[in-house]
C-alpha cells in the first residue's frame, strides 16, 4: 500500500497543500494572494499574514478532496526553503505541529529540488513518462534561474545559474515598466502572441560558462523605453504588443543559448572527469563525456513558474526537435509554486527514511 504524504508549500505568496499517494496526486489546493497586485510585487509582511489566514482551510480542503482522513497520512512534508522567511515560518510551524499531533514523520523539502521532482508527479487518468536519469533541467522562476544536472532524485548539481537577477524577475520588472499588472510574466506572454518579436532589440549578456545574467537586460529595457518616451509619450501604448514580444524573445533566447551550451560544449571545467554515471544503455561513462561527444544526455526538462510561458515552451520544443532531445515540460499546475511537488519530494524521502525533527529552521537562500 502506497503512503499518503501531505505537502505544505508557503515559500512566497501562494498557500498550497496537496496529498499524494506515492507519486499520484490525490489533491492539490492553492490559495493565491491578490493583495500584492496593488503593490506591483510581493510584500513579505502581508504575505506571511495571509498565509496564517489561508493555511488551515487550504489543508482541510486538500485532505477532503483527497478523500482520506488525517489519520491516514503517513508523513507531512513542508518547504524549508529557499523563500521569504516569514512565509516559510508559517508553513513550517503548522507542519511541525500537525506531524507532532498525528505522531507521524516530518519531512523537509527544498523548494528548488521540488520544482525538478514535479516531473515525477502523476495525474490520475493521465499516462505519464518522466525523464530518465541522468537528465538536464532548466529551472526558471521569479527568484532563480539554474541549469541542473539531475543524476538521481536527490543527486543534483548546479552547472550554471544567474549571478544577479532571475528570468522571472526580469519579466515582472519589464511588465512594470510597461504599466502591465503584477504578476508580469503572464501579462507579457499574452500580449507577446500579438506582437513582432523582431521589432525591437535589447542588450544580451556575455557571461562566460553556463551562468546567466539578466540585470543588464533589465537596464537596457528601462533606458530604451525612457529614451523613446522622450520622443513620443505614447510610445508604449502604440507598441505594447511588439515590446512584449521582443522582450520575451530576448529572454527566451538567453535561456536557450546557455541550455544549448550545456548540452553540446565540453564541461571539463565544471564536471569532474573522474565522476561516473550510468547512461540509458546501462553502461558507465565519465560524467563529462555524458554531456559531450558520443554520450549526450537525451532528456531535457524545464521547471519553475517561467516554464508556463508559451514562448519558452515553444522555443524548447523547437530546439528539441532540431537537436534530437527528449523534451519534458510539466503540466501548468505543477510549474508555479504548488504543494504537490513538495509532497512528492516528501514521498521519495519517505522511501529513504529521511525524516526531520522539530529543530529544523527555514532558510531564505538556497543551500545547494
Amino acid at each position: 500500500m502506497l503512503p499518503f504524504i501531505l505537502g505544505i508549500e508557503s515559500s512566497c505568496d501562494d498557500t498550497s497543500a496537496a496529498v499524494v499517494e506515492g507519486t499520484i496526486v490525490r489533491s492539490n489546493v492553492t490559495a493565491n494572494q491578490e493583495i500584492h497586485s496593488d503593490f506591483g510585487g510581493v510584500v513579505p509582511e502581508l504575505a506571511s499574514r495571509a498565509h496564517q489566514q489561508n493555511i488551515i482551510p487550504v489543508i482541510e480542503a486538500a485532505i477532503q478532496r483527497a478523500n482520506i482522513r488525517k489519520n491516514q497520512l503517513s508523513a507531512v512534508a513542508y518547504t524549508q526553503g529557499p523563500g521569504l522567511l516569514g512565509s516559510l515560518l508559517v508553513g513550517a510551524s503548522f507542519a511541525k505541529s500537525l506531524a507532532l499531533g498525528l505522531q507521524i514523520p516530518l519531512i523537509e523539502s527544498d523548494h528548488m529540488q521540488a520544482h525538478i521532482l514535479a516531473h515525477f508527479l502523476q495525474r490520475p487518468g493521465h499516462p505519464h513518462t518522466p525523464p530518465s536519469f541522468p537528465f538536464l533541467c532548466l529551472t526558471v522562476s521569479g527568484g532563480h534561474t539554474q541549469i541542473v544536472l539531475v543524476r538521481d532524485y536527490f543527486d543534483m548539481e548546479i552547472l550554471g545559474q544567474t549571478i544577479d537577477d532571475a528570468a522571472g524577475e526580469t519579466f515582472d520588472k519589464a511588465a512594470k515598466i510597461l504599466g502591465l499588472p503584477y504578476p508580469g510574466g503572464p501579462a507579457i506572454d499574452k500580449l507577446a502572441s500579438e506582437g513582432d518579436p523582431a521589432r525591437f532589440s535589447f542588450a544580451k549578456p556575455t557571461i562566460p560558462g553556463l551562468d546567466y545574467s539578466f540585470s543588464g537586460l533589465k537596464t537596457s529595457i528601462l533606458y530604451f523605453i525612457r529614451d523613446e518616451l522622450k520622443k513620443d509619450p505614447g510610445f508604449i501604448d502604440k507598441n505594447k504588443a511588439d515590446l512584449c514580444a521582443s522582450i520575451q524573445a530576448t529572454i527566451v533566447e538567453i535561456l536557450m543559448g546557455k541550455l544549448r551550451a550545456a548540452m553540446t560544449s565540453p564541461q571539463s571545467s565544471v564536471l569532474s572527469p573522474q565522476s561516473s554515471i550510468h547512461n540509458h544503455h546501462g553502461s558507465t561513462a565519465p560524467l563529462h563525456q555524458s554531456l559531450v561527444t558520443g554520450h549526450r544526455l537525451p532528456d531535457v526538462a524545464i521547471a519553475g513558474g517561467v516554464s508556463a510561458n508559451s514562448g519558452f515552451r515553444k522555443a524548447l520544443s523547437e530546439i528539441g526537435k532540431k537537436e534530437g532531445w527528449n523534451i519534458f515540460i510539466p503540466p501548468f499546475e505543477y510549474t508555479t509554486d504548488n504543494a504537490a511537488m513538495i509532497a512528492v519530494t516528501g514521498y521519495f524521502k519517505f522511501l529513504k527514511g529521511e525524516f526531520s525533527d522539530q529543530s529544523g529552521t527555514p532558510y531564505a537562500r538556497s543551500r545547494w
